[in-house]
């Protein structure tokens, strides 16, 4: 038991220590990848805020872009009474000064117009230059400067004028130049902005959400990510990470929503995938070994059974000489009687231990009576304050394919085991049941009783409760129901200063 509990308290200490170094090197490599992660998670978080503060300048320029767009618009409507002045319909009094009227159209230098008649002649226009003409040559023709016109109309930049009864004449204006330059500004920040959200593959993923209108304003994202049945769970995820940055964009409230890049995704989970790895590795060597070790170990044991078999012989045929050489002479025949009996037990015991290593040759023949010869074998041998209790639950012939010599050897060692548990005095009880497809034979002591962590381990080379033994009884149980029988055997049950019942299940 020393041996074996030396061997599992080295087990147990080697197990703790490479527990403590997994776990420092997965803390150390954590704490690298973490420092890596808030690094990079500081930048996304300044990159985040550059771009809250781009998506203000967007929204100011496009502010400023609209408020423009009024002013001209309130321009224009100066521009077009005084055309209505002068075309002799207007809505001011008539003491109005037409020079007033000329002096207003004249002082517009920058925003374009065209004034088309009912029909859609060209009556004059002003202020075309090379922003509005780029598309048609500076030099610009009637034919294009309707089609011009055309665009204007189509966009309901447009004034209808009223000039008879039934007379109408239509004003139709562009953007002044300045107003041009500041919405092509605009547009630039806005393409600039987009890029930013959709451009950075390698930044951080990012994902920019209308929450009113549920509608996906920009991201870099998959595209499997932000289909309608899996939007919500993306942002839910990102959520966890990052809170959602307010962004103003285009007049209305967004969120901007981040998370982790994979980069530190995979970085955080690498230690673990390399420690199980290298545990499978461990794993793999380990049990290699313990195979080779066994098979080893199975070849010692063979070769002892086998030269102690083979010692066991010369011995033997000796002291039957000696036993035929009594029988000849006048003495009381009991006594060669009982040598030849227990010379007969040698033979069996020489002959379990050369089947130890081959082969063992199964017989199909009536268990239960393999067992009864053989406890009435050992009840003679046994102490006498031991009660021995044999039943059979079923009918007789138990016909099971098994060794008889090995059988007895199993039951004779879970006997004498618990003849000792119980200090020979005590109840030793034997039962045999078939139940489908096995025959279980439960062997039960009133003995000192087993913890439940002795429940594996006493079939263990090299473990034994005695102070005297070597711990190979049980082992030898377990190796000859388990690889000769193809059974099993086990402690069905014990409790502490109760008893033990161990199972023997053969297959039937």
């Amino acid at each position: 038991m020393d041996l074996y509990t030396s061997k599992q308290r080295w087990k147990f200490l080697l197990i703790i220590l490479a527990l403590l170094i997994v776990g420092a090197s997965l803390f150390y490599s954590n704490q690298s990848i973490r420092k890596i992660g808030v690094r990079e998670r500081n930048k996304a978080k300044q990159w985040a805020l550059a771009l809250r503060k781009k998506a203000e300048l967007v929204d100011l320029s496009s502010q400023i872009f609209s408020a423009l767009q009024q002013k001209e618009r309130q321009k224009m409507e100066l521009v077009v009474n005084a055309h209505r002045t002068i075309l002799g319909i207007s809505d001011l009094s008539m003491s109005q000064d037409i020079y007033f009227a000329l002096q207003i159209i004249e002082a517009n230098k920058d925003i374009p117009f065209i004034l088309l008649n009912d029909d859609g002649i060209i009556s004059q226009y002003r202020n075309l230059g090379p922003n509005e003409s780029e598309s048609f040559g500076v030099n610009m023709k009637t034919d294009s400067i309707k089609q011009l016109a055309n665009s204007w109309i189509a966009s309901k930049r447009f004034y209808k004028i009223q000039v008879f009864e039934d007379m109408y004449m239509t004003l139709c204006y562009g953007f002044s130049k300045e107003l041009l330059r500041l919405q092509a500004h605009s547009d630039s920040l806005i393409q600039s902005f987009n890029s930013d959200l959709t451009d950075q593959k390698n930044l951080v993923p990012v994902l920019l959400y209308d929450a009113k209108n549920k509608t996906v304003v920009a991201s870099n994202l998959e595209a499997k990510a932000l289909t309608k049945k899996k939007i919500d769970k993306t942002i839910s995820e990102m959520a966890k990470q990052y809170a959602p940055i307010e962004l103003r964009y285009n007049g209305e409230q967004k969120l901007l929503y981040l998370k982790d890049s994979e980069e530190v995704q995979q970085l955080f989970w690498q230690p673990y995938l390399q420690f199980g790895v290298l545990g499978l590795i461990v794993l793999i060597g380990y049990l290699l070994f313990s195979m080779y070790r066994k098979a080893e170990q199975n070849q010692v044991w063979a070769g002892m059974a086998k030269e102690t078999a083979h010692q066991l012989g010369t011995p033997l045929s000796s002291l039957m000489a000696w036993v035929a050489h009594l029988e000849q002479q006048q003495i009381d025949p009991m006594i060669p009687s009982e040598m030849h009996k227990d010379l007969e037990r040698l033979e069996k015991i020489t002959d379990r231990f050369s089947k130890i290593g081959s082969g063992a040759k199964l017989i199909e023949a009536d268990l239960a009576e393999t067992i009864e010869n053989n406890l009435k074998y050992l009840k003679a041998r046994l102490s006498q304050k031991v009660e021995m209790q044999f039943e059979l639950r079923g009918e007789k012939p138990l016909m099971v394919l098994h060794n008889a010599s090995l059988i007895e050897w199993v039951v004779e060692n879970i006997c004498k085991n618990a003849v000792d548990a119980m200090e020979g005095i005590g109840t030793l009880k034997i039962q045999i049941n078939e139940v489908a497809e096995w025959v279980h034979i439960d062997i039960s002591d009133t003995g000192k009783g087993l913890s439940p962590k002795q429940f594996k381990t006493i079939f263990e080379p090299g473990y034994s409760t005695k102070k005297r033994g070597w711990g190979l009884g049980l082992t030898l149980v377990k190796r000859i129901v388990e690889e000769y029988h193809k059974g099993k055997v086990f402690v069905l049950q014990s409790a502490p200063d109760k008893g033990t019942t161990f199972r023997i299940s053969i297959p039937h």
